[in-house]
């Protein structure tokens, strides 16, 4: 699973058809979570991200420095789905999302991802799963960070 984390002074999301833009998910101050999920993911990917998004210390204490957690700051979030998180670059000019989940599987794991986030006691909002959104933002710093699950099971120097 992947997140692309973004700490913003506000943030929402709109779904958008050729004819109608309804703003569906909108937060204050916190961080907008744009996640994708890989074929293999599971619960544990979800769970690892949560906890390290939710106390990833990016937010500015007295002194400046980052000192303090979205849980710390009572932050509130900001769940994207977002697939091409997964696109493969490597080779051509067209991505290929063939490392990227499935409908079925994605939606069950970004509903969880969500449920997870809920549990915290952050306050959550979302977008709508598998459609045409547009997402506004004010990136605040700017911070914005790459998360992996896979990264859990690589040594971290060496």
């Amino acid at each position: 699973m992947r997140a692309l984390v973004q700490r913003v002074t506000k943030a929402s999301v709109a779904v958008v058809d050729q004819t109608n833009r309804e703003t569906v998910g909108e937060i204050g101050a916190g961080l907008v979570v744009l996640l994708g999920v890989a074929k293999e993911d599971d619960e544990a990917d979800a769970r690892y991200l949560v906890e390290k998004i939710a106390n990833l210390r990016i937010f500015a204490d007295d002194k400046d420095r980052f000192n303090r957690s979205a849980l710390d700051v009572g932050a509130e979030v900001l769940v994207v789905s977002q697939f091409t998180l997964y696109a493969d670059t490597r080779k051509g000019r067209r991505p290929d999302f063939n490392q990227a989940a499935g409908a079925d599987d994605a939606k069950r794991l970004y509903e969880h991802t969500v449920q997870l986030f809920r549990h915290t006691g952050l306050t959550v909002a979302t977008g709508t799963f598998q459609e045409h959104m547009l997402v506004t933002l004010e990136n605040d710093g700017p911070v914005t960070l790459m998360l992996d699950s896979a990264d859990r099971q690589r040594p971290r120097r060496g």
